[in-house]
């Protein structure tokens, strides 16, 4: 599956890109990815594993003219493991970049070590705007919650939506995306009739749902984990909230790509602003989402694979500006990247290093007998709420 790669084991999981024996280590580009492989978040970390093979797979063995070895450590979804397993990748085996952390806690534990290091870390997930404030060092190939949960609060006053009950997640991207939704929401003309926040560990919907069906609002804004998806949309069915008119809306983890299409005929309608859509219309999307199928028994990419695979894009293309070179030198030159992404245009804002991207509002309909997200509105270069005041 990676040209000219080679397998080889490294602590629990590991896979090099062309290392071979003999040659000296600074002919080496090193490349440490640390993704919850086994866990609750195993799922998503499997998607970013794929998305960033697939990136490995398409390109040469070197960079800059250094032989890339890429080391994938499992941090079982716990977030001390996270820290101790970064410090291994760049005390031991002196990484060049780090990249991964698809959860805040563990990017925020990670972050720290990364400034000690000095070795830029991209975060392929991590979604709460405080990542990127967390170290000088870190950037994101991802989005961040606030970023995405504006899109929808705009849109929904004007489509007949003015009381909103919000949903969240209790942890800090879930904060982010209760408070930026809610600001906008506001100032929008709506009316936010209460904010409900669920636990983030084992998490039981039911009494939350029945407490936003008894306020009566026009729609429910959520935001939960892409592993939490499925199980509050079914809660939100038992509860009969779609036959009381009550809309679902929210960020697109609520209807992630991987599987929509399992939540069958409640999902439909649903709508959702997010930075990717597997039926993403460009040339770009098509590509990489054919190639993604192939190497994958037909399985569809979601927002986790792109961020996988525009991830590695940032580090391969940062590391030959930099010359092969890591530290400061390569955090400067990812600073500075633009590029047309599967997901659209793809610019890194050099002062925050949030990216600069588009939001597309999407609704969940059939298509050939399938459900996908279709976008039907962009809003173009959004950049992170947070950050931009």
């Amino acid at each position: 599956m990676m040209k000219k790669m080679l397998l080889k084991a490294v602590g629990c999981i590991g896979l090099s890109a062309g290392l071979i024996g003999g040659v000296h280590a600074q002919e080496v580009f090193k490349i440490g990815l640390v993704l919850p492989l086994t866990g609750p978040f195993s799922s998503i970390g499997k998607q970013a594993e794929l998305g960033a093979r697939l990136y490995l797979s398409e390109h040469a063995d070197k960079v800059a003219g250094k032989k890339v070895e890429v080391i994938l450590k499992d941090d079982t979804s716990v977030t001390d493991v996270s820290r101790r397993l970064t410090q291994d990748l760049v005390v031991n085996d002196k990484v060049d970049a780090l990249a991964g952390f698809l959860v805040t806690p563990a990017a925020l534990a990670a972050a720290a070590v990364a400034t000690k290091a000095k070795v830029p870390m991209v975060t392929m997930n991590g979604a709460s705007s405080s990542v990127t404030r967390a170290s000088p060092f870190v950037l994101r190939s991802s989005f961040t919650v606030a970023q995405a949960a504006v899109g929808v609060a705009e849109w929904a006053p004007k489509n007949g939506i003015t009381k909103v009950v919000t949903l969240v997640s209790d942890y800090a991207p879930g904060a982010d995306a209760e408070k930026y939704f809610s600001e906008r929401f506001t100032a929008a003309g709506g009316q936010v009739l209460e904010k409900l926040r669920v636990p983030l560990q084992s998490p039981d919907f039911a009494p939350f749902l029945q407490k936003a069906r008894d306020l009566k609002p026009d729609a429910l804004f959520v935001f939960v984990p892409a592993g939490a998806n499925a199980a509050l949309m079914k809660q939100f069915v038992e509860r009969g909230m779609d036959k009381a008119g009550i809309r679902l809306i929210g960020t697109g983890d609520i209807t992630d790509d991987d599987i929509v299409n399992s939540m069958g005929d409640v999902a439909l309608g649903v709508i959702t602003s997010h930075h990717y859509s597997v039926a993403h219309d460009s040339p770009e999307n098509r590509k990489f989402v054919e190639a993604f199928k192939k190497a994958n028994n037909g399985l569809r990419p979601n927002f986790m694979a792109l961020q996988g695979y525009d991830g590695m894009r940032m580090i391969f293309e940062g590391a030959e500006v930099s010359k092969g070179q890591g530290g400061e030198a390569l955090l400067k030159a990812m600073k500075s990247l633009t590029f047309e992404s599967p997901r659209g245009p793809f610019k890194i804002d050099t002062d925050t290093r949030e990216l600069i991207q588009n939001i597309y509002i999407r609704k969940v309909e059939k298509v050939d007998g399938e459900l996908y997200n279709i976008e039907f509105e962009t809003i173009k270069d959004v950049k992170d709420p947070v950050v931009a005041k």
